[in-house]
């Protein structure tokens, strides 16, 4: 019998003026009601988090840090236990990824520019960071958050007919996509594609069939589509429309991305306005046309996802420290209340895990 598990990363720091204390765990019913088993503290920003894919060991970048760390998930309680730590992968690392075989993990490091490949031992234990890239480029325009590369995530490109070895790199401080792959020499391929100034480009979301790319902007609340040539790493800007509404004018900044399971919707969180676009895709284009917003019903909503099952919808509102879940309409796409919420600190990541009893 399997279980349903959820794993939650945290701000932690007064810096951050943050309520986390560590990763929480909880048990997922197929009510949908969330039960809490676990939180395993004290850790410092365990802001971002990934599963190995046979989901027995977690891993966490540690914001506004320079560590990456690595767990044991016991299959019968669903509990967390410290493999190691390792540092030397960037400061302020805020988004993890594997490599395409599984064997190591690729690290953004937002403040120092870079990306770190760090090894993962047999027993999912990390090694020593070992290879290193700089992204390079000309910053973007706003003086505050643009002073040099910010890579801000760094998923690798996956679908459901394509396994690359390409990540994709949205730089907010240099206004520019990267596509990244390691040679089996130890050398990389970076191309490097510019967005419009002053966007800020964040977070990514891949189509599940098209060679398509949504990126959402952080500094000018937009989403751009890309298209990918998945053989050479080159993109190539389709589109880009506003995820508010155009009568919004006060401070705002886009967060979150997540993708429907079948390619029709993009959603995206806007901090500041509190709510969710839904964008409706084109079925045969697949580029954003209508747009619809609904409140996060918390403030400052970092993070999204679509839950295990494909039909409901998770909002991390990191200011108000809820998660608040949404059931998808099968209709239209758009998230519906469910009237379920979980109350825990800062919440900035979510990942599920199926483990069996």
């Amino acid at each position: 019998m399997e279980r349903t598990l959820a794993f939650v990363g945290c701000r932690t720091s007064r810096e951050r003026n943050a309520e986390g204390t560590g990763i929480s765990v909880y048990e997922v019913y197929p009510s949908g009601a969330w039960q809490h088993i676990q939180t395993l503290e004290p850790l410092t920003n365990p802001s971002f988090l990934v599963l190995n894919k046979g989901q027995d060991r977690l891993y966490a970048v540690h914001g506004d840090e320079n560590e990456v760390s690595a767990y044991r998930i016991d299959q019968k309680s669903g509990s967390l236990s410290p493999l190691n730590v390792q540092a030397g992968v960037g400061r302020n690392p805020v988004h993890l990824e594997f490599s395409r075989d599984g064997s190591s993990l690729v690290i953004a490091g937002y403040a120092t520019g870079s990306l770190t490949v760090v090894p993962i031992a047999a027993d999912g234990s990390l090694d020593a960071p070992s290879r290193l890239v700089m992204l390079e480029g000309r910053a973007g325009p706003h003086s505050v958050e643009q002073g040099a590369s910010h890579p801000h995530q760094v998923p690798r490109y996956v679908t459901r007919t394509i396994n690359s070895d390409w990540h994709i790199v949205p730089d907010k401080g240099l206004d520019t996509v990267f596509a990244v792959r390691w040679l089996s020499d130890g050398t990389s391929i970076v191309q490097g594609s510019r967005a419009r100034e002053g966007a800020g480009p964040r977070h990514a979301a891949f189509h599940p069939d098209r060679p398509l790319i949504y990126v959402v902007n952080e500094l000018d609340s937009t989403l751009t589509t890309w298209k990918l040539d998945a053989s050479t790493g080159h993109l190539e800007a389709l589109n880009t429309v506003s995820v508010i509404p155009g009568n919004y004018h006060e401070w705002t900044r886009a967060a979150g991305i997540a993708i429907s399971p079948d390619g029709s919707t993009v959603y995206v969180t806007n901090r500041g306005h509190d709510t969710i676009a839904t964008i409706a895709l084109n079925s045969s284009t697949c580029l954003p046309t209508d747009i619809q917003w609904t409140p996060t019903q918390g403030k400052f909503p970092r993070f999204l996802c679509v839950g295990p099952d494909g039909k409901t919808l998770y909002v991390a509102n990191e200011n108000s420290h809820s998660i608040v879940q949404f059931a998808l309409d099968p209709e239209s796409g758009r998230p519906v209340p469910t009237g379920r919420r979980v109350e825990t600190g800062s919440p900035v990541c979510i990942v599920f895990a199926r483990i069996g009893q």
